[in-house]
């Protein structure tokens, strides 16, 4: 008999899973994930409702935070000392890892939010003994506490770094709240195990929307793709990883150069002398991972990625030894001591090599990996580097703006950036929209917008289609800007081009007339649609500008085009993923509730806003009302797949159709979270509630990138 006493309420303390039953999601795994919407629970929050944490940023002091980061750089600890006696490297390490899960695909990942404090992030091989790191900041955020974020901190000490050790930053920008918890939002891949891969199909064509090579990789695995140590098929990895995370050839090239400028790889032994990561260590490891039992378990005994040395001669000073080194010699593959391929010096000078992490009396051979002969042996990225060979001021300013590109490209538009870092300069992929007027007669205008002649669904759709590009992982998008009359969103598919082209020519016309930005009235007209059809006033907020063709990145913004958007009940072509789990997560990205995105799919149904007329359940499409939901329900229609996304719904009684109907439609019926939902707009009393909840949704969403307010 088991004489341990029993938790009589420990029913709470475990997870299903731990306990051996099925969680919902293990049951079906197909059922919607409707908690990513919820994601923004401010339950989670410790910090008082009141807290605004950007009017706390704005009262720091920002000189002493610094100065305090700098001392902390050469304050190494007996409990983890620093490499050569500074942790500069390893905190540039911290900052890239941090800022370098961005893809472009989706706006996902990044810095903006502090997330490597939380699993899978924390606990990621890529981000080996990062844990560390964080541990080492922990006084400077206590002393500062809620002036400083979590997530700015993590970027701010990567700046600090370079600094402290001679290289060059161009700026810093503040201001990014941190979250509490994990984001589950976030698809990092199907592996069920570290460093697996299973993300290509084809000719090594990468899933999306991931842009790292394996499950716990940040970019591309530095021995070369699944460890084969071709520099060749390495620079196709990090061409494609470097470039769904905004960077192009040369800023790739700078990034690599400038990031092994500094510090060490480690890879002292075997990797079985590792233990658990942080999220599956001991809980006497105080959330510690990776504990190492080889000798002393850090300093020069350190494993983390398994490949071992440094890269230049001075791994604490900024200078263009990378590449001196890199095309000075010859080299040949050989294996660290962890076993891990990686590439030594032909018969190096000791002039070239590079002191002992702990003894600078002693001199060790400096390595590259094959992402580094990469550098070299690549046509493209050669030519890059010997360019920077001979223009080492060049290679400072270029590695200076792409790592300030690559700590802000989630920040949105430059006016959400705070501090005095930020620097006066405007560039293209901060996405610069002028200032707009706000002078004007709004109801004049709305007048003229009313005699028209635009149809109540032209306005509305138009208005949705500008506003809709938004999303929230990286505030991108959305009406401010008005760049859907310009290329590439004036040529989607999903904007109707031609009915687009129409709109816009009447809207500009009156634009100019009264003085107003094209984005101004893309979005009141749509407000007028609704007013019109509502009998109820949509708040407006002026002042959005109009940006310019040379102001817009085209290949940026392709990334932004909804090749699905149930909103709309359009989809591209027939995708491996259901059309209600794409709506789900374009609601997310948009930063909606499922209420809100619920009424929103209902009101705009009501008002044949879509494609084919699949959806529309209402006999008065000029008017806003809840009949989406209440024929939705009805139990005399019943519905049959007529394809993968379509339906028909046939009459009980005499089996005639009577509705047709996609899966983004249907699932507001099928899935009981959403049913719930739709049941409230669904009844008998609720179509005054159904009409201002849909009017609150809706203004969300044409003022969800208003940062210039």
């Amino acid at each position: 008999m088991n004489n341990e006493m029993k938790c009589p309420v420990d029913h709470g303390s475990k997870s299903q899973h731990s306990i051996g039953a099925m969680s919902n999601n293990q049951w079906w795994p197909d059922q919607l994930n409707l908690d990513i919407l919820h994601k923004n629970d401010k339950k989670s929050n410790p910090h008082d409702d009141g807290i605004n944490y950007r009017e706390e940023f704005k009262t720091i002091d920002y000189e002493g935070l610094k100065k305090d980061l700098h001392n902390l750089m050469t304050d190494s600890q007996d409990w983890w000392p620093a490499d050569y006696g500074h942790y500069g490297p390893f905190f540039i390490r911290m900052t890239w890892h941090a800022a370098g899960t961005y893809r472009t695909s989706d706006g996902r990942g990044g810095g903006g939010t502090g997330a490597q404090r939380f699993a899978p992030l924390n606990s990621w091989p890529d981000n080996g003994n990062l844990d560390k790191a964080r541990r080492l900041l922990w006084p400077i955020k206590k002393k500062y506490g809620k002036k400083i974020s979590w997530a700015d901190l993590l970027i701010l000490t990567g700046n600090v770094a370079i600094e402290s050790m001679g290289g060059k930053t161009f700026g810093f920008g503040g201001g990014r709240p941190d979250i509490w918890g994990p984001e589950k939002d976030i698809f990092w891949g199907k592996e069920n195990e570290w460093l697996a891969n299973n993300r290509y199909t084809g000719d090594r064509e990468l899933d999306m929307p991931l842009a790292a090579v394996q499950m716990g990789l940040i970019y591309v695995n530095p021995q070369g793709p699944d460890e084969n140590p071709d520099p060749l098929l390495s620079a196709r990895d990090i061409r494609e990883t470097f470039g769904r995370m905004a960077m192009n050839d040369y800023e790739t090239v700078a990034l690599t150069a400038g990031g092994h400028t500094f510090g060490k790889a480690h890879g002292a032994a075997s990797e079985d002398h590792k233990g658990s990561e942080p999220e599956g260590s001991e809980i006497e490891e105080m959330g510690f991972g990776w504990t190492s039992d080889f000798k002393s378990g850090y300093g020069r005994d350190t494993i983390t990625s398994g490949i071992e040395g440094p890269w230049t001669a001075n791994p604490t000073k900024w200078d263009n030894g990378y590449f001196e080194t890199l095309y000075k010699y010859e080299w040949e593959l050989k294996k660290s001591p962890a076993g891990a391929h990686q590439w030594h010096p032909i018969n190096q000078l000791a002039e070239d090599m590079a002191p002992d992490p702990e003894d600078p009396s002693k001199k060790v051979h400096t390595i590259m990996t094959t992402a580094d002969m990469a550098m070299r042996m690549d046509p493209e990225y050669d030519k890059i580097s010997r360019h920077f060979l001979e223009n080492p001021d060049e290679l400072s300013d270029a590695f200076a703006r792409a790592w300030y590109k690559l700590l802000h490209r989630d920040m949105g538009p430059k006016n959400r950036y705070l501090g005095p870092e930020v620097p006066k300069e405007e560039l293209i992929w901060q996405d610069p929209v002028p200032k707009g007027n706000q002078d004007y007669d709004i109801n004049d205008v709305k007048s003229k917008i009313r005699q028209s002649g635009l149809s109540i669904q032209e306005m509305v759709e138009t208005a949705w289609a500008s506003a809709s590009t938004y999303r929230h992982t990286d505030m991108r998008g959305g009406a401010n800007g008005s760049r859907i009359r310009l290329s590439p969103q004036k040529d989607w598919e999903v904007n109707k081009p031609e009915q687009l082209n129409k709109v816009l020519s009447i809207l500009e016309t009156i634009a100019n007339k009264s003085s107003v930005s094209v984005a101004d009235i893309i979005v009141l007209a749509g407000n007028v649609g609704i007013e019109m059809a509502s009998g109820k006033e949509v708040p407006f907020h002026p002042g959005r500008g109009d940006a310019s063709q040379e102001q817009t990145d085209e290949h940026s913004f392709s990334v932004l085009e909804p090749f699905s958007d149930g909103f709309r009940n359009y989809h591209k072509k027939s995708f491996n993923i259901n059309a209600e789990k794409m709506l789900l997560d374009k609601a997310h990205l948009l930063g909606l509730t499922a209420p809100e995105m619920t009424v929103l799919v209902g009101g705009l149904r009501s008002l044949a806003i879509g494609n084919n007329n699949i959806g529309n359940f209402t006999d008065d499409q000029n008017k806003i009302s809840n009949d989406f939901f209440i024929n939705l329900l009805d139990m005399n229609i019943k519905w049959q797949p007529t394809g993968r996304n379509s339906y028909i719904g046939k009459s009980r009684s005499n089996g005639e159709d009577v509705r047709s109907a996609s899966r983004a439609d249907l699932v507001f019926g099928s899935n009981s979270q959403l049913r719930a939902i739709a049941e409230v707009y669904a009844e008998d009393d609720s179509n005054e509630k159904f009409i201002n909840d849909f009017i609150n949704a809706w203004n969300k969403v044409m003022n969800a990138d208003r940062h210039d307010k």
